[in-house]
């Protein structure tokens, strides 16, 4: 196994949580996501030779599983249109035949996905442990801007959620 594939297994079992999470937050289709999440893992692939170690590892696989996914997004409403943005089906079992802990965490996720793609972005990506800064990289924003639509998600989020956030 040389570097490169050591590098990637290592990307992939550090971060391949994160990255089926990102992609979640920007389609909501399981299979679409699947793909997704396959297509964000070639392109990082193909991009590790040309890490330079500008940002940390972690900011670059983000950046590129950003970039990926705002791709994606275009292609779909190219094809679909912006009703794909309205499409909301939670395709996990019902509240009901859960404990309510995991209520509580449907009833975020679903609060979550309700939001403006940019707040879902910087929330995501904050939930994910990335800085400030890191999410600034990743997105190509300054740094208070991510930090007023934390703000503005936080606040949008207390306002669904009865102030339970």
């Amino acid at each position: 196994m040389d570097a490169r594939e050591q590098i990637f297994n290592q990307l992939i079992e550090d971060c391949g949580g994160g990255i089926a999470r990102l992609a979640s937050s920007y389609v909501r289709n399981r299979a679409e996501r699947e793909d997704l999440v396959q297509e964000i893992w070639l392109a990082i692939w193909r991009a590790l030779p040309a890490f330079r170690g500008e940002s940390s590892l972690r900011t670059f696989v983000y950046r590129i599983a950003h970039n990926r996914s705002v791709t994606q997004l275009a292609r779909r409403r190219d094809t679909h249109g912006d009703e794909l943005l309205e499409d909301l089906q939670d395709e996990r079992p019902g509240p009901e035949a859960q404990l309510l802990q995991n209520r509580d965490a449907e009833r975020l996720v679903r609060a979550v996905s309700l939001l403006p793609l940019g707040m879902r972005q910087v929330l995501t990506l904050r939930f994910e442990g990335l800085s400030y800064s890191e999410i600034s990289e990743v997105l190509g924003i300054s740094e208070s801007n991510v930090a007023v639509r934390l703000n503005r998600a936080r606040e949008r989020l207390n306002t669904k959620l009865g102030n339970a956030v």
